[in-house]
């Protein structure tokens, strides 16, 4: 399948009060709530886990080592939610996503207060905050492909694209406050970051069963292989979007920079972890701020070249805070890497939506969930071997360099992602 086609030479006017803003429709605000209070709990508590881990190694491991350390967090996630994701997009396209999502934020509530509860142990061992990060990955295994199933039934398909901003922006929200208010309440005790995420979770699920819109998509007419083989075809088949999500899977695989922000602020710019919060931050700093634009002023045109510049500055930013010694320009470059990973995700995100029909939006959205999602654990544990074998200025150079070799590589081999035009 090629790029969206071009829409009729003659299309009527929407109704007027279709022409709200997407926060105008109470369902979708419901649900940007909810995601906002959901994100801005689990990414404070990531920061809180990655501080956690590499604390505790370094009482007894040095720089290298305890970097590891922070990448096999990343790996135990990963192992989870590569093995859930498939399942869950079928079970996303199979039973209420509303009532998925409520499910899933009851269950990251209580992993919450089991965080919390750990925390309390001394000197806690390593294998318990593996299996804890190896829960949540199957919890944000379920979460994505309902999450992103639900969006696009809750608006009228012409304003979509400025829906996709809109739930980006929160997401971004959520991303920026939750690791700032993460670093500061480790500085206390990571106790406080996992019982704020608890109280965010469970005002999360509250919110999403709120929804009064239908959520439930048509009636399954196969088996669940019939289910999962159609969703791995459609994916196949279009190699639009089959260009678009191995892009930022690979994109996102090399450039695994924020796994080496604990290292690089304590051993590097000798910081403490507040700094850590706010250089945890700066990359959603520049990605709310874009998602911002973007949800008044959607891209239309030149999809395609929009989306590889993105991926390409994201590689360059990656360099410059490999190279970087001072925070103010680390701060910088992860506000660049941000403003250019939301253009990215944005495109991805506005194709996929777009073109996918909604019977098959779960199994869709958990493969491309499954690309895109996984690889950022996944990049943690790459960017912590590469740490652990090159140190971590080299890894970070490693992975920026590759971003960029990828980025070329990719216009090549999928032509038609670089001459998608329209977004509409």
């Amino acid at each position: 399948m090629t790029a969206p086609a071009e829409p009729p030479a003659i299309d009527l006017p929407p109704l007027e009060e279709d022409n709200r803003h997407p926060l105008q429709i109470p369902d979708f605000r419901a649900f940007w709530t909810s995601r906002l209070a959901g994100v801005l709990g689990t990414s404070a508590q990531s920061a809180a886990i990655a501080w956690q881990v590499y604390e505790i190694a370094r009482r007894t491991q040095g720089v290298a080592e305890s970097a590891l350390y922070v990448g096999l967090i990343g790996l135990a996630q990963f192992i989870t939610l590569f093995a859930f994701t498939l399942p869950a997009g079928i079970v996303a396209d199979r039973h209420d996503r509303k009532k998925i999502v409520g499910v899933v934020l009851f269950a990251q509530l209580l992993l919450s207060l089991a965080f919390f509860a750990y925390s309390f142990i001394p000197h806690p061992p390593f294998w318990g905050l593996f299996a804890l990060s190896a829960v949540l990955g199957a919890c944000r295994a379920f979460s994505a492909p309902a999450s992103s199933a639900i969006g696009p039934m809750l608006v009228p398909k012409h304003i979509l694209p400025k829906a996709i901003a809109v739930n980006s922006m929160a997401f971004q929200t959520g991303l920026i406050v939750g690791p700032a208010l993460g670093g500061v309440l480790v500085g206390f005790s990571p106790r406080f970051a996992y019982g704020f995420c608890a109280g965010l979770c469970l005002i999360a699920a509250l919110l999403i069963l709120t929804i009064k819109t239908p959520t439930a998509p048509d009636a399954p007419s196969g088996s669940k292989m019939t289910m999962l083989k159609e969703g791995m075809a459609y994916i196949w088949s279009n190699k639009v979007i089959l260009g678009a999500i191995s892009l930022d899977l690979f994109a996102v695989l090399l450039g695994g920079a924020v796994a080496l922000m604990p290292i690089y602020v304590r051993d590097i710019l000798h910081a403490g972890p507040q700094t850590f919060g706010l250089l945890r931050a700066s990359p959603a700093i520049g990605a709310i701020i874009t998602s911002f634009i973007l949800s008044w002023s959607p891209i239309r045109r030149h999809a395609g070249p929009w989306m590889f510049g993105g991926v390409a500055i994201f590689g360059i930013s990656t360099i410059v805070f490999g190279l970087s010694e001072m925070i103010w320009v680390s701060i910088a470059a992860m506000i660049v890497l941000g403003a250019a990973d939301m253009i990215s995700v944005y495109v991805r995100g506005t194709l996929v939506q777009i073109v996918t029909p909604n019977h098959m939006r779960g199994r869709v959205a958990s493969v491309s969930y499954l690309f895109i999602g996984a690889s950022n654990e996944l990049g943690e544990f790459e960017t912590g071997v590469m740490a652990r074998l090159m140190g971590p200025v080299n890894a970070a150079l490693f992975g920026g360099i590759g971003s960029l070799i990828v980025t070329g590589s990719w216009i090549k081999l999928f032509p038609a992602l670089w001459k998608a035009d329209r977004l509409e």
